[in-house]
């Protein structure tokens, strides 16, 4: 006798929405071959009926109400790609979990802020919150820490986790273009929104960093800790200093465990050429997870887009699919979420390694004495250091450290800033040891 099929409700038939639908139907046989029982779409919803979806819609019953679409007794599962962190994306994966579906979702904003209140529900009423698309698109990196390294230690985990951000970055270095030039094509390209800050600033990357943290490292998310910058103020000369001296601009989301604590960061960062992460170009993602058993995993490969996410969300679904009544899942974010400690976060700007600094100074008698007093005063050791003239008037100098501690380069920037050296703004770049 054949499995009953695992019926689903879709809320949001945006890019991703529509590529789950189509993606379910032209796969049908596959997965019920892989799945033992078939994967039906029963139910979905959208704020728009009569948009043109290039889907065949014709055999599925529209709900105008998500959250009335999550309590349906028709569905076994509710997939949620409404987005935001509130609103019906929140009301509907609550609904749907208390009344007894298991619920997949690539909502990143949504489980960053109420990921453990969802998870405990979840795990209260024995159901799996699959959130495998959440993260860096078709990576599974969500079922690598939740599922692959169990009884390994994590000691840190980073990556590139915004494909917009690492196209603009690509292109930068490629073709010598500006940032607003990049962003301007990226926009017209379909990969920045158009109002692009989420992406520019860090916000998304940082969203996706602390549910990376949670797994990781067992505790209760936090993504309001995360030292947060963006990538608007790279400049073409930042992107050609980092190349002359072997290193690569990436926007990295880095967590760490620390002597003090967990340390969350979100920023651009001068990563070795020679590093495999340093070659991961365009919209691809990449994540890093540094273990005690296993060493130094690296998974890369498409980061967003319909198919990719899709793809995420369907191999979530499958994994509902091939579980029976009565199994006891897995807890959503590796430990129980009750049992989740509280975020203990890291002590202020703790991170240790070299720095790149840029200094644009006025061409003075005095000046770079002045510049390396500060440096001696906060005990920076510099690695190398390099000065360009510009106009008659400034010099542009690059320093490279030595490993210090990111305190010790803001006071000395600050110093040097307040001596009234600087003709334009300091740049400050970490450097990062990566894969």
């Amino acid at each position: 006798m054949a499995a009953a099929p695992l019926r689903i409700g879709i809320a949001g038939l945006g890019t991703v929405g529509t590529s789950v639908v189509r993606m379910l139907a032209d796969k049908k046989s596959e997965l019920e071959r892989q799945c033992g029982r078939p994967i039906t779409t029963i139910l979905v919803s959208a704020r728009d009926r009569t948009r043109d979806r290039g889907i065949d819609l014709s055999q599925i019953q529209w709900v105008d109400d998500p959250v009335e679409l999550a309590r349906s007794p028709e569905i076994d599962v509710f997939v949620e790609l409404i987005g935001g962190d509130n609103g019906p994306a929140m009301a509907s994966v609550k609904a749907a979990l208390e009344s007894g579906k298991h619920v997949v979702t690539a909502n990143k904003a949504l489980l960053s802020k109420h990921g453990v209140e969802l998870a405990q529900i979840a795990e209260e009423n024995g159901l799996l919150l699959n959130y495998e698309a959440a993260v860096a698109g078709g990576i599974p990196v969500i079922k690598t820490l939740r599922e692959a390294l169990a009884g390994n230690q994590v000691s840190r985990v980073f990556g590139i986790l915004n494909g917009t951000c690492n196209y603009i970055l690509t292109r930068m270095e490629a073709e010598g273009m500006s940032f607003q030039e990049c962003l301007a094509d990226a926009q017209r390209l379909g990969y920045a929104e158009a109002d692009p800050t989420f992406d520019i600033e860090g916000h998304d990357t940082a969203h996706k960093l602390s549910i990376l943290t949670s797994l990781a490292f067992g505790c209760q998310i936090s993504a309001q800790d995360i030292y947060l910058e963006g990538i608007s103020n790279i400049t073409p000369a930042d992107i050609k200093a980092a190349a002359n001296l072997g290193y690569r601009i990436k926007l990295l989301g880095v967590a760490q465990r620390t002597e003090t604590g967990i340390e969350q960061r979100v920023h651009p960062t001068m990563v070795p050429t020679s590093s495999v992460i340093a070659q991961v170009h365009g919209v691809t993602n990449a994540v890093a997870i540094e273990t005690d058993m296993l060493g130094e995993l690296l998974l890369s490969g498409p980061g967003a887009g319909g198919n990719a996410t899709a793809s995420a969300v369907i191999g979530d679904l499958a994994d509902i699919a091939k579980s029976r009544p009565g199994f006891q899942h897995g807890p959503v974010f590796g430990r129980p979420a009750r049992e989740l400690a509280p975020y203990q976060r890291a002590r202020m700007r703790s991170h240790e390694g070299g720095y790149f600094i840029r200094l644009t100074v006025h061409d003075r008698l005095g000046v770079f004495a002045s510049i390396a007093s500060r440096m001696a005063e906060n005990e920076i050791s510099l690695e190398s250091i390099v000065q360009h003239g510009d106009a008659a008037e400034y010099k542009t100098v690059i320093m490279v450290t030595h490993e210090t501690t990111e305190l010790a380069v803001r006071n000395a920037v600050e110093r040097i800033t307040n001596d009234g050296l600087l003709a334009d703004k300091p740049q400050v770049i970490r450097i990062e040891r990566a894969a």
